[in-house]
């Protein structure tokens, strides 16, 4: 919610790399860029792109932060763009550099996270939820018991993405709290639910596609996307909306507060503003754009997959995460460090 990759940024380097003329350093989710719209870009442009990836909001913020990437631009959750403005770590974007910027979604202008996009243009928009191999588990995959308390088909089968906030939400949808909560009662139950389920899990991976696909986990906790491009890969995957709740996210692309290569970094989010383009970004990785006139160049199957179109049962149980106070996102980091020891 995303490992092909146009190239690697090696970190020897990279600083020098960044400050050439016609390249730009996209630091983004794995299996999240498009190749083809990378190609296009280049094409068009004569910019090289190097995309960087990562595994969670965490491991981006702890490396921007860090300082000396020679990233130019990142692409960061809605409930963590605040947190990279309110650290100085994104630039405020010049819209008269940006000739596409209409091309935005009116219901994805004034969100809460980046008021009137003064930060981010939009890369993707979906769901965390739960995938599982039908062949494996034929029971009810509408709740977040199937990672927090594993049927004894799945026991030793199950997968959790390493992103801690939307784990930390369905778990706490899944004892009745609410997101960003601080009630302890809450969270002690959350901690004891997390730690007993995870003796029956596989895993904590980023890389699901590949490994549904084969078969290889029989259930995860995962992104709308990636599990479509399992289902296409193995019909027997399907997705699962928990009806205790799950989190709604969307990506959005920012422009580093040290990039080096600004004017390429402007042409690439302007580029992504192009409907035909934001539609590449989606067909490859199955995940719904923001940027209205996508549409008639999406892929058919994406128009009616479940994974991308919540059935209407499900709808009122996904929640949009909002950026979490520091004191809870202490209780939370806590819980979290002694889950993934």
């Amino acid at each position: 919610m995303k490992s092909f990759l146009i190239a690697t940024t090696a970190l020897l380097g990279g600083t020098l790399a960044a400050q050439a003329e016609g390249q730009l350093n996209l630091f983004n989710w794995g299996n999240y860029t498009s190749p083809e719209m990378i190609e296009k870009f280049t094409a068009e442009t004569g910019i090289t792109v190097t995309v960087t990836d990562y595994d969670s909001n965490t491991t981006a913020l702890a490396k921007v932060e860090a300082g000396g990437s020679g990233f130019d631009l990142v692409v960061p959750s809605a409930n963590y763009v605040p947190i990279f403005v309110e650290k100085g770590l994104l630039a405020e974007l010049d819209h008269s550099r940006l000739s596409n910027i209409g091309n935005v979604a009116p219901e994805w202008v004034n969100v809460p996270w980046d008021e009137g996009r003064t930060h981010t243009v939009p890369w993707l928009w979906g769901t965390t939820a739960v995938a599982v191999n039908t062949a494996d588990y034929s029971g009810d995959i509408n709740t977040s018991d199937i990672f927090l308390d594993p049927p004894a088909e799945l026991i030793g089968k199950v997968n959790v993405v390493p992103e801690m906030s939307d784990v930390m939400a369905l778990a706490i949808f899944n004892v009745g709290g609410e997101a960003c909560t601080e009630d302890l009662d809450v969270l002690r139950k959350v901690r004891d639910k997390l730690m007993a389920a995870k003796p029956s899990w596989l895993s904590m991976d980023y890389g699901t596609t590949d490994k549904l696909s084969s078969g290889d986990y029989a259930a995860s906790v995962n992104w709308n996307g990636s599990t479509m491009r399992a289902r296409l890969n193995n019909p027997t995957v399907a997705y699962g909306y928990p009806v205790e709740g799950y989190p709604l996210w969307m990506d959005s692309v920012g422009l580093l507060a040290d990039a080096k290569n600004v004017d390429e970094a402007y042409k690439f989010l302007d580029f992504v503003m192009i409907p035909e383009n934001a539609a590449m970004i989606s067909s490859f990785a199955r995940y719904a754009n923001g940027i209205a006139g996508s549409a008639p160049f999406m892929p058919e199957e994406m128009k009616t997959a479940p994974e991308i179109v919540v059935p209407a049962e499900f709808v009122s149980a996904g929640k949009f995460l909002p950026t979490c106070p520091q004191s809870a996102t202490e209780l939370y980091t806590a819980i979290w460090t002694e889950l993934v020891k």
